[in-house]
């Protein structure tokens, strides 16, 4: 496929059986959660080349788009865990400069606090036809999308993450992922419903695609009432 972006050669994953479990559910995420939980400054860089890294095994091209991507659309019921509002700003590399990309597609999906993922048949769990905790945005003029959802939980084999893929109007396509600081991930996964899955096996610095570049895809990851809001500016150069 010509692709209007340099990507990086995608690396092949194989996952360990993730614990099997249901989709839990809670609508009510009370405001008290800000105050056991800390925050994380770890600053994204702003306007470089971002580093692409795998899709995975779980994408699914459900062409969805919504901004809240907690519930599932069959059901209604919502994912229970902390909810993390997060902002991707999207731009171009050119001309010796940064621009805004307008109207891209940018899909998220990632697992829920029990390490599932939705629509997925998996040794550990088979949850197709549900469409939980995924969905697409399209960059508005100013090159941003923003999306409600919770703090991803874990699963063996992988430190925590979120994907995200982002598909110009142009055509081509570019396939990332998106890390948090182990410091807070220990904090928010202290908390129901993640304490009940036990300490997680794999930190940032033991995953093999986080050390091919994640250190520059950690989000900038802020406290608000409810939760947490992050940040990342996605630096994709034209060629």
């Amino acid at each position: 496929m010509n692709d209007r972006f340099a990507l990086n050669r995608r690396t092949v994953l194989t996952l360990c059986g993730a614990a099997g479990a249901s989709l839990l559910i809670d609508r009510a995420m009370a405001t008290p959660l800000a105050q056991a939980l800390g925050s994380a400054g770890t600053s994204a860089p702003a306007c470089v080349l971002t580093p692409a890294q795998t899709e995975g095994p779980y994408f699914v091209d459900e062409r969805l788009e919504r901004a809240d991507l907690r519930s599932d659309p069959a059901t209604g019921r919502v994912a229970a865990g902390v909810p993390l509002q997060l902002t991707l700003q999207v731009s171009r590399l050119a001309g010796g400069g940064c621009h805004p990309l307008v109207g891209a597609q940018v899909d998220l999906w990632h697992c829920d606090a029990d390490g599932v993922y939705s629509d997925a048949n998996d040794p550990g769990f088979n949850t197709r036809g549900t469409r939980f905790l995924r969905g697409f945005q399209r960059s508005g003029a100013d090159g941003r999308v923003r999306f409600l959802t919770i703090y991803p939980g874990w699963y063996d084999g992988r430190t925590v993450h979120i994907h995200f893929k982002i598909r110009p109007r142009e055509g081509g396509e570019f396939t990332s992922q998106l890390y948090f600081d182990d410091a807070l991930t220990d904090r928010v996964h202290a908390l129901a419903p993640y304490a009940r899955r036990g300490q997680r096996t794999m930190r940032n610095a033991d995953d093999g695609i986080f050390r091919r570049g994640g250190e520059r895809l950690l989000l900038d990851v802020r406290r608000t009432p409810d939760g947490f809001s992050a940040f990342y500016e996605v630096g994709l150069k034209a060629t």
